[in-house]
């Protein structure tokens, strides 16, 4: 407990002595916060999105001033993580983050997770958006968006492109761009994320991955790889000469989404204390220029707003499932 929890621990046994029971502003029992804060994150230590995450603990750290604790629970395509932060005891002190496939795709799948729905959790602030790219090799024969498409048409089922797993965000944009493309490139998950798919694509063993900037970065900067398209709607910031594959035509624009929640049941004071700091984390300087510098894609969307996101996108997630024959 730090400095402040136990001076508010004295002084409430001082005024208890002299009669009082409760510490004028404070309530029955003390500021919040007077401890330390757990940070789960349902990604593995050292991976894509475990450096985001901790910049967020360590922004929110300054303005709540405790400690945030950083707790890595990977597995189960993050409902691991994201089911301790939904069963946590809701007095605010465990939060944690989360993605759109996470809490907006699982559900569709099983209903043993203990959220089923936005009704399940309650929404602090949305970190960024992490659109997702086609990457190919550099010796690639393709140079647009136009040119890959029109060879996979002809290739129906021939060209392969691998991806950090089955039905990650990179994944059902694959699947999502077979749909509205009217064509047919060959998904290939790999259990072992996105390093192991980017290696894939370097072997040979594929034509082209599905993955983020972070971690195609290094290969492409060393003139070993090539972004071929982004699958956004503007300007990308951290590939700016990538085409855009809704410009040419084709509206497959399913990023990785990351949002940072909290048990719901938590008191009125606590979830505006942690909404307000939360805010004011996210929009830091240091966390501003370090989520670019990784080719996030900020956007400030209010807790109503991130509830309506995560409804809007489980929507398309069943509609490509249905696709796919897939879930609920």
């Amino acid at each position: 407990m730090r400095l402040l929890g136990r001076a508010t621990a004295i002084a409430a046994a001082l005024l208890a002595l002299s009669g009082c029971s409760v510490i004028p502003g404070l309530g029955p029992d003390g500021p919040y916060p007077d401890d330390d804060l757990t940070f789960v994150v349902p990604y593995g230590p050292g991976g894509s999105t475990d450096p985001i995450a901790r910049k967020f603990a360590a922004e929110l750290e300054k303005e709540l001033d405790v400690e945030v604790v950083v707790e890595n629970r990977e597995g189960g395509s993050a409902t691991i993580g994201t089911s301790r932060i939904v069963k946590a005891p809701a007095d605010g002190y465990t939060i944690g983050l989360t993605s759109n496939s996470a809490v907006g795709y699982q559900p569709l799948l099983t209903d043993a997770l203990p959220y089923q729905s936005t009704k399940d959790y309650r929404p602090l602030v949305k970190l960024a958006d992490l659109p997702t790219i086609l990457t190919v090799r550099a010796d690639a024969p393709w140079r647009t968006i136009e040119d890959f498409m029109a060879d996979a048409r002809e290739r129906p089922g021939e060209i392969k492109v691998s991806t950090s797993g089955a039905r990650t965000a990179p994944d059902l944009t694959v699947q999502q761009l077979n749909q509205k493309g009217k064509v047919e490139l060959t998904g290939v998950p790999f259990s072992g994320g996105g390093g192991e798919a980017m290696t894939a694509l370097l072997a040979g063993e594929v034509e082209a991955n599905a993955g983020y900037a972070p971690s195609v970065k290094e290969n492409v900067e060393a003139g070993k790889l090539r972004v071929l398209g982004v699958f956004h709607d503007g300007t990308y910031e951290a590939a700016p000469k990538a085409g855009l594959f809704p410009k040419a035509g084709y509206d497959v624009t399913l990023p990785a989404s990351y949002y940072v929640i909290g048990p719901k049941g938590m008191p009125a004071d606590v979830l505006a204390r942690l909404q307000a700091a939360s805010n004011k984390a996210a929009r830091s300087p240091g966390f501003t220029a370090f989520a670019k510098d990784q080719g996030y894609v900020l956007e400030r969307l209010t807790p109503e707003q991130i509830s309506a996101e995560i409804d809007a996108y489980t929507t398309e997630y069943r509609q490509i499932n249905a696709a796919l024959g897939e879930g609920s």
